[in-house]
């Protein structure tokens, strides 16, 4: 890479790291505020994400803030088990994607400090929430619509990112035989016809494509493409070295015909496509409010996603194009609402057009960016090398 860049992806670490520190404390509590002006709230699921970048930044004051968000969502935890959806209140519940988004990060952080019983207790009563999350006790964990990440956009029964993120964290808690069974249940193929024969049991591996589902349910499934749930597995070793690679070629190829249909402005990929749009069988009323095509969950550009999807260009060994992508983000997270701010780490870009449409200084956007870059930095993916193996 030349100098000129290196410098360049320098100065936004830099940038990144000042952002997490402005972040660090919010008004609830002292936790950290999920982004610097317009959500002072500390949700769990973005401060969770936030561990991977402050993970290898090193930061004491960081680390010590995502302890306390840690010790406080253990405070907080339901006593079957389940993690609030901000970290301060325990009366708000209901999200799929929180408790195993705890496992991992409390897997992660027991990882840099060295404190392998770093909340033991409350690690044990979320992997049993985890255990009875699975409808038919075939290892496969079920979600409700709305209760992941995308909480403007349907994911029924077993989604891929929740159960890529479970399987994250049974690894890094050495629960290595809940792991394999859910990667064997993960790879089978969905199931396509209107029956169901007794002891055919469906999983997320489209035909005929290299990726998988973004979910499945009995008969019912979505081929559309999920670049986070896709991402994370590919990270976390649930596909294999060839099917991850083929998974690149393919999205890579799709982007380039979405640049050509006026579908994406930039060398970036959306969250998710096809976009879904007004008449198709999956759409929604409310997604004309919040969800239109290319915006938000549905299809928009989220710079921590890309930093996932960098984080497994490095793990498929694809450098040049992780370098490449890592540029690509580095003009992207200078994009702002806010006049004078030379970088925005914005939440979300809108596909079609490259304009930052969420809130400016996003606690996740600046630190996946620092992952992403360690990534690219090290050709290795921290926290995910042994998973893989």
């Amino acid at each position: 890479m030349r100098t000129e860049f290196l410098k360049e992806i320098e100065e936004t670490k830099k940038a990144a790291l000042e952002v997490l520190l402005h972040n660090a404390h919010g008004p609830f509590q002292g936790l950290p505020r999920t982004a610097g002006w317009g959500y002072p709230e500390p949700y769990t699921r973005d401060l969770m994400i936030s561990l991977l970048g402050i993970g290898v930044s090193g930061n004491q004051t960081l680390l010590r803030s995502i302890r306390k968000t840690l010790e406080t969502l253990a405070k907080n935890q339901t006593k079957q088990g389940h993690i609030p959806s901000l970290v301060h209140d325990n009366d708000d519940r209901g999200a799929s994607d929180t408790t195993p988004l705890f496992l991992l990060a409390t897997g992660i952080f027991r990882k840099i400090t060295g404190e392998v019983d770093f909340l033991a207790e409350a690690v044990e009563k979320s992997l049993v929430w985890m255990s009875y999350q699975s409808p038919t006790n075939k290892y496969l964990v079920a979600q409700q619509p709305t209760s992941d990440w995308r909480d403007e956009q349907w994911v029924l029964g077993y989604g891929l990112f929740v159960n890529a993120l479970t399987y994250s964290s049974y690894r890094i808690h050495g629960k290595d035989e809940w792991a394999d069974n859910m990667r064997r249940a993960m790879s089978r193929f969905t199931i396509t016809g209107d029956t169901i024969h007794r002891h055919v049991h469906g999983g997320l591996v489209v035909k005929h494509k290299p990726y998988y589902a973004l979910w499945s349910y009995k008969v019912l499934s979505s081929e559309r493409f999920d670049l986070l749930g896709n991402s994370l597995a590919i990270l976390s070793g649930i596909a294999s070295y060839s099917r991850a690679n083929d998974m690149i070629s393919w999205l890579e190829e799709e982007c380039i015909a979405m640049k050509g249909r006026g579908e994406l402005s930039c060398n970036l990929p959306p969250n998710f496509f096809p976009f879904t749009k007004p008449g198709d069988p999956d759409w929604h009323e409310r997604y004309a409010l919040y969800n239109n095509p290319g915006d938000y969950h549905n299809g928009g550009i989220w710079p921590f996603i890309v930093g996932f999807y960098i984080a497994a260009l490095v793990a498929a060994k694809r450098f040049k194009l992780a370098e490449e992508k890592l540029l690509e983000l580095t003009e992207c997270v200078k994009l702002s609402h806010t006049e004078n701010l030379e970088f925005g780490f914005n939440e979300w870009i809108k596909a079609q057009t490259g304009k930052p449409m969420g809130q400016d200084w996003q606690t996740w956007s600046a630190a996946m960016y620092l992952y992403a870059a360690k990534c690219v930095e090290e050709r290795r993916t921290p926290f995910f090398e042994e998973m893989r193996k």
